[in-house]
């Protein structure tokens, strides 16, 4: 085990993959919460957010094929790497836990929800859709993150933040190039096979039978995925609210000491104001 600041580090192999995980420990009393990442994001680039959580001890890792963890061997459809996660749990000592994904991230999270409804106490699904039967981005969006050469390329990342991720990093360079000096890069296969293992899977047939309270997050200006995906499945989900932030893709991020705290009462049962 590996301690880098407030982070444990561990290195485990389950389901015959190598995975990186980390577990930020706090003193609150409230549930853990599991965090699932964007697509070929590693554990860094969420690294503020995670810092801004000051009560609730956060559980994440870098999904196979991407930042440190191993590829698995094939696509992987969402079932299998939400039972990676429930096995990732039990490696790590925990049981039931709040549930937080954030795009790409976001469609793990209500296959955990589903599929282990008995360790999801609450559900935050932020910068998200409903799958294949989403409102897709416009084309020229969906070209740039048809690859992973943002990853590699700072420079390349920093040229087409203000288009594809929207809100404050249209006009605020320096922001731009603060998230650019945080990537890992994936594996080109990994990410891939992330972009493979979604593709046709849709939770719109079954969000109306999602028991856990669910808050949906989502940026007024999120080029990535449209504002309308999050209003269809705050409609879709019995006990959710829909919270619509003034920023874009990146607004856990871009805006992670306001929104954390607010997340954190969510998990408490709290109201949680409008933005």
């Amino acid at each position: 085990m590996a301690k880098t600041e407030e982070v444990e580090y561990q290195y485990l192999e389950i389901e015959g993959v190598h995975i990186r995980a980390g577990v930020c420990r706090r003193d609150g009393s409230g549930l853990p919460l599991l965090l699932f990442n964007g697509i070929g994001a590693s554990m860094e680039l969420l690294q503020p957010f995670v810092s801004e959580m000051k009560n609730t001890t956060v559980i994440w890792y870098d999904v196979p094929g991407a930042g440190e963890s191993q590829p698995p061997p094939y696509p992987w459809r969402p079932k299998h790497h939400a039972l990676l996660a429930a096995k990732l749990l039990d490696r790590l000592g925990f049981d039931r836990v709040n549930v937080l994904g954030i795009s790409w991230g976001g469609v793990l999270a209500q296959q955990f929800a589903r599929q282990f409804s008995a360790r999801t106490e609450r559900l935050v699904l932020a910068a998200t859709s409903p799958g294949h039967l989403m409102v897709p981005a416009k084309l020229s969006v969906l070209l740039r993150m048809s690859n992973p050469l943002r990853y590699f390329s700072p420079e390349y990342m920093q040229a087409i933040a203000p288009k594809i991720y929207g809100g404050s990093l249209r006009t605020n360079k320096l922001r731009a190039k603060e998230h650019a000096s945080k990537m890992k890069p994936p594996s080109v296969k990994g990410y891939y096979f992330q972009i493979l293992s979604v593709m046709g899977w849709s939770s719109l047939p079954w969000l109306h039978k999602l028991k856990q309270p669910t808050l949906v997050m989502a940026g007024h200006d999120d080029p990535i995925i449209p504002l309308v995906n999050a209003k269809i499945m705050a409609a879709r989900i019995p006990h959710s609210r829909l919270r619509i932030v003034d920023c874009g893709h990146l607004f856990l991020l871009t805006r992670a000491k306001v929104l954390a705290p607010e997340i954190e009462e969510f998990f408490l049962g709290k109201q949680v104001a409008d933005l």
